[in-house]
């Protein structure tokens, strides 16, 4: 028989870690949106990017005129989520606003990216949620499938390529790769992109 492992804390109970790190308010917002974004949000047609604006506007969300976001995107806590002008969000993306997320204007956030505002503090035996937010920059693409972590800023004009891990703020004007991610050459300037140079072609929006 297999000898039982024990740890510092076997013999420690924390009624802490059972306990909702939510408000009652907070619970009942999130069941709210959760209905709202199942019935309304995620069956409505695909293009109607009006509509799901007003739906995140009535759950507090700050959203520029012109913001593109796609139905079949989750979203957790509206509320927290702040986007700038003509920014878009692809299809299967999610946006865990745990704590405040922030997109800058001509953000694109590509399809199954993945934006985690939230966190454990894994020294506490009561894991306590930790809610740290997330800023991305004005002209900066995160491609398909990319995470970037809790507290993370992504610097002016950055590039996360695709399945691309940040888990520490990444510089402006720079392109990163890789688990984690790592710099792999400057950015050029908006509009001095040739068609052939390459860039532009490291995922689809």
């Amino acid at each position: 028989m297999w000898a039982h492992m024990s740890t510092p804390h076997d013999a420690e109970h924390s009624p802490l870690r059972s306990r909702s790190p939510y408000s009652k308010g907070e619970r009942l917002a999130r069941l709210g949106w959760a209905v709202v974004q199942a019935l309304l949000f995620r069956p409505s047609f695909h293009n109607c990017y009006a509509w799901r604006r007003l739906l995140l506007r009535a759950f507090g969300a700050d959203l520029a005129r012109v913001v593109r976001i796609r139905r079949t995107v989750v979203i957790e806590c509206p509320w927290n989520l702040k986007v700038g002008n003509d920014s878009a969000v692809g299809d299967r993306a999610i946006l865990y606003c745990l704590g405040p997320v922030v997109l800058g204007d001509r953000v694109t956030i590509s399809q199954g990216a993945h934006l985690c505002a939230g966190t454990h503090d894994f020294r506490q035996p009561s894991m306590p949620l930790i809610r740290a937010g997330i800023t991305v920059q004005d002209d900066v693409w995160i491609c398909a499938d990319a995470f970037v972590g809790p507290g993370v800023t992504v610097g002016h004009g950055a590039i996360l390529g695709a399945c691309g891990v940040a888990i520490r703020s990444l510089e402006p004007w720079t392109i990163f790769r890789g688990n984690p991610a790592v710099p792999i050459g400057p950015r050029p300037p908006l509009g001095d992109m040739k068609p052939d140079s390459g860039y532009g072609r490291m995922s689809e929006k």
